[in-house]
């Protein structure tokens, strides 16, 4: 046999994989309710929190009234409570955030993840841990 009859075809490209739909591709409600919810309960437990409650609701936001989906959460006997609201279901909507400490009920809604193009689950649960921590509600001080 001659050299050109045993040599094996050059072996051709692999085929992309099609890449799998990111997280935050998913219809709203499920995303928050599948992806978002457990991350957070994760992370709060693992910064020793224990009586975590989180819900995801329709409700009125405090300060102005208007009903918008909302991330609540307490923990402390309800002591500490915090909300993030979407404007509307899509993630890259406006967002609002309030904390309430006590017996206190939420006085202000701050702009949150105003500037970001693209929402990701990790940028979400970083920037609820920041914005919770900013409050020195995560770590003892």
């Amino acid at each position: 046999m001659s050299e050109e009859q045993t040599a094996t075809p050059p072996a051709q490209p692999a085929a992309k994989k099609a890449k799998p739909p990111a997280l935050e591709d998913k219809p709203f409600q499920e995303f928050v309710q599948v992806d978002l919810l457990p991350a957070v309960r994760q992370a709060l437990s693992d910064r020793g929190l224990v009586d975590i409650d989180l819900q995801f609701v329709e409700a009125p936001l405090p300060v102005v009234g208007d009903r918008c989906w909302q991330l609540q959460g307490s923990w402390a006997k309800g002591q500490r409570r915090f909300l993030l609201g979407f404007t509307a279901e899509n993630l890259t909507a406006p967002k609002v955030f309030s904390l309430a400490d006590g017996k206190a009920a939420p006085a202000t809604l701050e702009a949150f993840l105003g500037d970001e193009r693209k929402i990701t689950l990790p940028l979400l649960l970083n920037r609820i841990l920041s914005r919770l921590d900013g409050q020195k509600w995560l770590a003892q001080n």
